[in-house]
């Protein structure tokens, strides 16, 4: 499903009309809430065989209606649209979502004064609650409902796009009932009650199971989302996703659907995730992440030969930033690193994930391998620094015939590597994607500098598959060649 979601191309859209949506409703209608308001605490795990009254009496108290308005709706980009998808939405969706909605009997949004509506819950008596950040995302002014009916207004304490949570802080003169994040994860077939907004219609609940873990939908760069089939639709937005004891393992954020309504694909972002980044906007007003410093890549079948590696699994480095933690432990390009703090890396995602979670000023082990051997290096973990910050490096341009490698390079002009000026289209360097004016920086670990260097570390390599790093334009990367192809 992660593969279909964000590698989605858009005739497959235009075929079966499908996208992720993130669940805000954008409506100007009055909702309709329960009233008779009871206390949400914890108690012994509820027997689905029974019923669930007894589970929504104990947690609905705490659910809470988030609505959004907006002086003007295209404050920072079309508000018509942006609520309606998550922060990072792969651009090839953008089309469709500007869409939804015609055909359906639904009026384009106008632009101008506008008003969202999404969901929250309560996880203080004070009053801090947490939604997601594109309901509140550019809001001039934020207020809550609670199932009584009561409407309470409320201020964002900070927002953490890459993850799409919020922190509100609602203003209230007595303590609220309050739910809390659950302590263990749970798993693929576990029973779930989704509660929310859907609509504007007010405090709905919805049941099912936990489908499936670890989705990435292309959201964000921190994707492990879990997967849901409670019906999850427009306005569920940062609406809790419960177990049977009544804890919060989750918080509905988008949905994937031909027609905007839940045809039993929602997601949801784990309790374990949203109680680590709430913490953080709860102390800070901002998120502070763990920060490495390098480039990754994932290991394929390919490259975990040239690696030296038994099977494809962890992350190599395909470069290391200036003046960051990673550069200052010893890490290098070509280190593939399998675990950070004695935790297993899956793959280059997780890695980011696993180390985005570790607190700044940490020093923590980290396994790599390198030259086929694996060793363990003791990193101080930094802090991640602004976007802004994050980039680094110069590309060039400018053949020297590699007839066998399908290849024609040219020496780079600042005497690091050679360039690539041509590709052979049936090529094996043109199916693993060199591209005229990349640059080759290495081959089989070692430097080279004209079309000779090329030649000899190739047939000096001694493996069926021969590692290259590759720069293109402000990105590095490794790739594996048939050594036989020199």
């Amino acid at each position: 499903m992660t593969n279909i979601l964000t590698r989605a191309r858009p005739r497959l859209l235009a075929s079966v009309a499908a996208g992720l949506m993130a669940a805000t409703a954008i409506t100007a209608a009055v909702t309709a809430l329960p009233s008779t308001p009871v206390r949400a605490e914890s108690a012994a795990a509820i027997d689905p065989t029974r019923g669930f009254g007894d589970l929504v009496d104990r947690v609905m108290p705490a659910v809470i209606s988030v609505e959004v308005k907006f002086t003007n709706a295209s404050a920072s980009e079309d508000q018509s649209e942006a609520p309606q998808m998550p922060e990072g939405m792969p651009e090839q969706f953008r089309d469709f979502f500007k869409k939804f909605g015609e055909g359906q009997g639904q009026q384009p949004m106008p632009r101008g004064p506008g008003m969202a509506q999404g969901s929250g819950f309560v996880i203080s008596a004070d009053g801090y609650a947490v939604t997601n950040n594109h309901v509140v995302k550019d809001a001039d002014e934020v207020s809550v409902k609670l199932r009584d009916g009561t409407e309470l207004p409320a201020e964002v304490i900070g927002t953490d796009p890459k993850t799409d949570l919020a922190l509100i802080k609602i203003k209230s003169d007595k303590p609220l009932a309050t739910v809390k994040f659950a302590k263990t994860e749970p798993r693929v077939g576990d029973w779930v009650m989704a509660v929310g907004n859907p609509f504007g219609l007010g405090g709905t609940v919805t049941t099912g199971i936990i489908s499936a873990r670890g989705r990435d939908i292309g959201a964000g760069p921190y994707d492990d989302f879990l997967q849901i089939d409670a019906a999850i639709n427009r306005g569920n937005s940062g609406g809790p996703a419960f177990n049977l004891e009544g804890e919060v393992i989750g918080i509905n954020t988008a949905i994937f659907s031909p027609s905007g309504g839940s045809v039993g694909i929602g997601f949801a972002i784990p309790a374990s995730t949203a109680e680590t980044i709430i913490g953080s906007l709860r102390e800070t007003g901002a998120v502070t992440r763990g920060w490495l410093g390098v480039q990754i890549q994932p290991v394929t079948e390919d490259l975990a030969e040239g690696l030296g590696l038994e099977e494809a699994k962890g992350a190599v480095i395909s470069d290391v930033t200036e003046k960051s933690p990673a550069l200052d432990a010893g890490l290098k390009s070509g280190d593939t690193i399998l675990k950070v703090d004695g935790q297993e890396v899956k793959d280059a995602r997780d890695l980011a994930r696993k180390v985005a979670k570790v607190k700044p000023g940490t020093s923590v082990p980290v396994t790599i391998v390198r030259d086929g051997k694996e060793q363990e290096i003791a990193v101080k973990i930094g802090v991640m620094p602004g976007e802004d910050q994050m980039a680094a490096a110069k590309g060039d341009k400018s053949g020297a015939d590699l007839k066998d490698l399908g290849l024609k390079v040219v020496p780079a002009e600042d005497g690091a590597g050679v360039t690539v000026t041509e590709v052979a289209p049936d090529s094996a360097a043109a199916e693993r994607g060199l591209r005229p004016g990349d640059v080759i920086l290495e081959v089989a670990g070692s430097e080279v500098h004209n079309p000779a260097d090329v030649r000899d570390a190739m047939k000096a390599s001694g493996k069926k598959r021969v590692l290259m790093l590759v720069k293109s334009g402000d990105s590095q990367r490794f790739i594996a060649l048939p050594a036989n192809a020199g």
